[in-house]
């Protein structure tokens, strides 16, 4: 025997008020929630296609019958079962109700504990009805969601899971990642994925506005409210009212702004300036930040306070250096669409360029990749010139033609690795070999036979 869903409803549809207080009292008994009513109108009140329990209804109802009400539950939801009560003379129209979709029919009088396995089975139905539909629902997000937050690397496939677990909450969240990572994307796909989706989705970037227009523009103004206000104006965060509110750069909130905005996040209203009375508002808070926030809060930048209640849930979007061969991917999706933007063949990437693409740090992140793209795409047809040469201006001399060997092509691989490792750590040997888990040996003698040499400028015998 299958164990209920803790307190499934029960809708219980009889005009006999003894036999609803009957019924009642049984499915308390046996774990359910039992929802009375007295006639069919009444129940499909409280029928929707989220419901998740049964529903037990008389087939000999004062007005609209128990039949009837079966067709319209399931015009609402097919899959909601419906178990009838019959009289012994209405058999052969239960029979009938069966073959047009009714779960179950049970005969008068009936033993209480046959009734309560067979609101059992059905609430075990509806259950794996309703996983299904969720499990379905995840995974064409999942699928859509993969199209806009592109990459196959645990980091974005973690990612990907946590943005769809925490869209349907309502909790505060603060995504945090570099420049360029994308985390306007990911405040979006919160509001796309969740259930304010049909709701707005109002942007303000905190450190791009003007300290004196920030707190007009976040809260409003009544008309006459200070020199140049000739009428009401509504501020961003009423306008998100019933969406999210996306708050970018909140490091960079002036301190005068932080109590009112924290105010607003603990009342839930928002005061206009001028204004006489606060305005209900009904929004969920996104923000972002591309520094440690706790940092911010140590540099007396944000109020601890406001940061408790902006980080109930937290999202780290990697860096595209965390991401492994992502880049390869994003790269490929961008020369497809810059190519066919601006009418031009899709140039090829040679291994050399592949190279470069998955060592190179990217301190910009998937902005910086997506402009490398572009720059891909547009200087091909005006003398081809290596990726590595389009981004940082080196690497010329190094592009792999048709037809070389494959030890041509991994000595050039081999050379953007190393190169890229002493560039990010500005020809720091020691930090070189660290990196790249080889002996000082080693790395010398693939420098000599690479041709690569160390940059020099501010190094000490103590870098070495």
């Amino acid at each position: 025997m299958t164990a209920p869903t803790a307190q499934a409803p029960v809708l219980i549809v009889d005009d006999d008020p003894s036999m609803r207080a009957a019924l009642r009292q049984w499915m308390g008994l046996a774990d359910f929630s039992p929802i009375e009513t007295a006639s069919a109108q009444e129940a499909i009140g409280k029928i929707s296609s989220s419901f998740p329990g049964c529903v037990v209804s008389d087939v000999m109802l004062q007005g609209e019958d128990g039949v009837s009400l079966m067709r319209r539950i399931g015009e609402i939801d097919a899959e909601i079962p419906v178990i009838l009560i019959t009289g012994h003379g209405d058999v052969p129209m239960a029979v009938e109700a069966m073959r047009n979709g009714a779960y179950d029919f049970v005969e008068k009088p009936f033993d209480p504990d046959n009734m309560a396995e067979i609101v059992r089975r059905a609430v075990e139905k509806r259950r794996l009805v309703l996983e299904n539909r969720a499990l379905s629902r995840r995974l064409e997000d999942g699928a859509s969601l993969e199209s806009r937050l592109l990459g196959n690397s645990p980091a974005m496939r973690t990612l990907r899971e946590r943005i769809l677990h925490f869209a349907s909450t309502d909790a505060a969240v603060l995504i945090i990642g570099e420049t360029g990572t994308g985390k306007e994307l990911v405040a979006q796909a919160l509001h796309d994925f969740g259930s304010r989706k049909g709701g707005p989705f109002v942007a303000i970037n905190a450190a791009a506005l003007p300290d004196t227009l920030v707190e007009a523009e976040l809260f409003g103004h009544e008309a006459g409210a200070f020199t140049g206000a000739d009428r009401m104006r509504q501020g961003r965060i009423e306008a998100a009212h019933g969406g999210v509110l996306f708050l970018d750069e909140i490091v960079s909130m002036p301190m005068s702004l932080q109590p009112k905005l924290l105010r607003v996040l603990q009342e839930k209203q928002v005061d206009r300036i001028g204004g006489r009375k606060p305005v209900p508002v009904d929004i969920r808070i996104v923000s972002a930040a591309n520094v440690d926030p706790r940092e911010a809060v140590a540099a007396r930048a944000l109020r601890e306070d406001l940061l408790f209640r902006l980080n109930t849930i937290e999202i780290t979007i990697p860096p595209l250096r965390d991401r492994g061969s992502d880049c390869l991917v994003l790269f490929d999706t961008f020369v497809n669409r810059f190519s066919a933007q601006y009418g031009l063949d899709r140039p090829k990437t040679s291994a050399c360029d592949e190279a470069f693409l998955q060592t190179y740090a990217w301190p910009g992140n998937v902005r910086e990749l997506r402009n490398a793209a572009e720059r891909f795409v547009l200087n091909a047809g005006v003398g081809r010139q290596p990726l590595e040469t389009l981004v940082t201006g080196n690497g010329a001399g190094h592009e792999i033609a048709d037809g070389d060997t494959l030890r041509a092509i991994m000595d050039n691989y081999e050379r953007n690795i190393i190169a890229s490792a002493l560039r990010r750590h500005d020809g720091r040997i020691a930090a070189v070999m660290e990196e790249l888990g080889v002996p000082r040996r080693t790395l010398n003698e693939k420098m000599t036979r690479l041709g690569l040499t160390r940059p020099k400028a501010g190094l000490t015998a103590a870098d070495d």
